[in-house]
C-alpha cells in the first residue's frame, strides 16, 4: 500500500503543477493538499501501521509517529497537514486561495514529499 499512495502523491503534485501553470489556483491547492496527504499515509505504512483513511486521524497518526514519539522529523511538521487542509478548504468551500497562497501550498507540498522520501 505504500506504494500506492507514494504514486498517487506523486500524480497529485503533477496535477497540482499543470493547474498552477494554467492558473487554476484552487484546484492547484486542492491537489497539492492530497499530494501531502497521500504522502503522510506512505509514511504511515512504512512505520508498519495501518492507517483509518480519514484526514484528522491520518494528521493525528502523522504527527505522533514522526514527530512527537520519534522524533524523526522536526516539530514544525506536525501541524503541517491540517495548516495544508486549512487552505485546501479555502480553495474548495471558501472565498478561494490566491496564486501566492497556491504557489505556497505547492511548495509545502513538495518539501514535504521529499522529507518524507527521505525518511521511508
Amino acid at each position: 500500500m505504500k506504494e500506492t499512495f507514494l504514486e498517487r502523491a506523486k500524480e497529485n503534485i503533477k496535477a497540482a503543477e499543470l493547474l498552477f501553470e494554467n492558473c487554476l489556483f484552487n484546484a492547484s491547492a486542492n491537489r497539492a493538499y492530497y499530494s501531502a496527504f497521500h504522502v503522510a499515509i506512505a509514511a504511515i505504512y512504512s512505520s508498519g501501521t495501518i492507517p483509518e483513511i480519514d484526514h484528522k486521524k491520518v494528521q493525528a497518526l502523522f504527527a505522533d509517529n514522526f514527530c512527537n514519539r520519534k522524533k524523526i522529523l522536526p516539530s514544525k511538521y506536525k501541524g503541517f497537514l491540517k495548516d495544508m487542509q486549512h487552505i485546501r478548504s479555502n480553495a474548495d468551500y471558501k472565498s478561494g486561495v490566491s496564486k501566492k497562497d497556491a504557489k505556497q501550498q505547492l511548495k509545502y507540498a513538495n518539501e514535504f514529499f521529499e522529507l518524507i522520501l527521505e525518511v521511508i
